[in-house]
């Protein structure tokens, strides 16, 4: 069923409700009940249907952000999809080591993240991780600082520091190649998370070009190639495979703003320019919120 189908279905699915809300306002109006709890009942109305407005419009972009949806599709699969899959043939170990010195190199910005946003002990953590496993986990290949030191990995960027200040994530938004986002965390995407970054500074003030981009390379094929069989089975069960990634995406900032568990987090991969990685895998919230999205939720 297209989009403007969808619509139309949730419009008539809705036509019953209307109509008993009419009714109910007119019986409380021309009844002996007093007036003044007829008018709470229709403010009340007015109430839900500015909030559902509101809702609605977090989207307002969805034409282009679709367009560009569907051209990511089309480089994952037709570019990343093959590498990743070539990629998990590596063993299981040699792709966590990787895995683990990629997130160890983004730990400067995981570092003045957690300090901008006020917390303290989260940063000693990440100074900890940092020492141990670029030490003793030789270079960040090994996660000692988790598995010996009790040390467990975190992610923190400057859209979450933004929406810890308060910050509103704003509209959806699809960007060409990095995917979903929104105007508060593609200013630390593309923006400020970079400039917290020493060794991608480094690389690209000294010109290694082929160093900088291998970088990026290996982070989008180590992430994706995580994720890519759960996002492969939120597209075959999901009734609208763009509206359940919307959903998925605001759920997992949501939860990484509020330090949610990351296990708990959909397997919505973010290649950044930062080169930021995240391993969660799980795909469960796809089927249970798909409906409430296509709804603007």
């Amino acid at each position: 069923m297209g989009q403007r189908g969808i619509k139309l279905s949730h419009k008539l699915f809705r036509l019953p409700y209307w109509c008993g809300v009419l009714i109910l306002t007119s019986t409380l109006l021309t009844s002996g009940v007093p007036s003044a709890f007829a008018n709470e009942v229709v403010a009340a109305q007015d109430d839900m249907n500015q909030a559902a407005s509101v809702e609605d419009a977090n989207d307002p972009l969805e034409p282009m952000n679709r367009f560009f949806f569907d051209l990511n599709e089309l480089l994952l699969h037709v570019l990343l999809r093959p590498i990743g899959k070539a990629y998990a043939f590596l063993p299981g170990y040699v792709r966590t080591a990787i895995g683990n010195a990629l997130d160890n190199l983004n730990s400067p910005v995981i570092l003045a993240n957690d300090l901008m946003q006020g917390e303290g002990w989260r940063a000693l953590d990440t100074i900890g991780r940092l020492a141990i496993n670029s030490t003793a986990g030789v270079g960040g290949l090994f996660d000692v600082a988790e598995k010996f030191v009790g040390l467990e990995k975190h992610d923190e960027d400057f859209g979450q520091t933004l929406g810890v200040w308060g910050v509103g994530e704003g509209f959806y938004l699809v960007l060409p190649l990095f995917g979903p986002s929104s105007p508060r965390d593609a200013l630390g995407k593309l923006g400020v998370d970079h400039f917290l970054d020493p060794l991608g500074l480094y690389l690209e003030n000294s010109n290694r070009d082929a160093a900088k981009y291998s970088r990026m390379s290996l982070t989008a094929v180590d992430e994706y190639s995580g994720v890519m069989d759960e996002l492969e089975q939120v597209k075959k069960t999901s009734i609208d495979y763009y509206a359940a990634i919307r959903s998925m995406y605001r759920q997992k900032r949501k939860s990484l703003i509020e330090n949610g568990n990351p296990d708990e987090l959909p397997p919505i991969p973010e290649l950044s320019y930062e080169l930021e990685d995240d391993h969660s895998s799980d795909s469960a919230f796809a089927a249970n919120d798909v409906t409430q999205d296509l709804n603007g939720k």
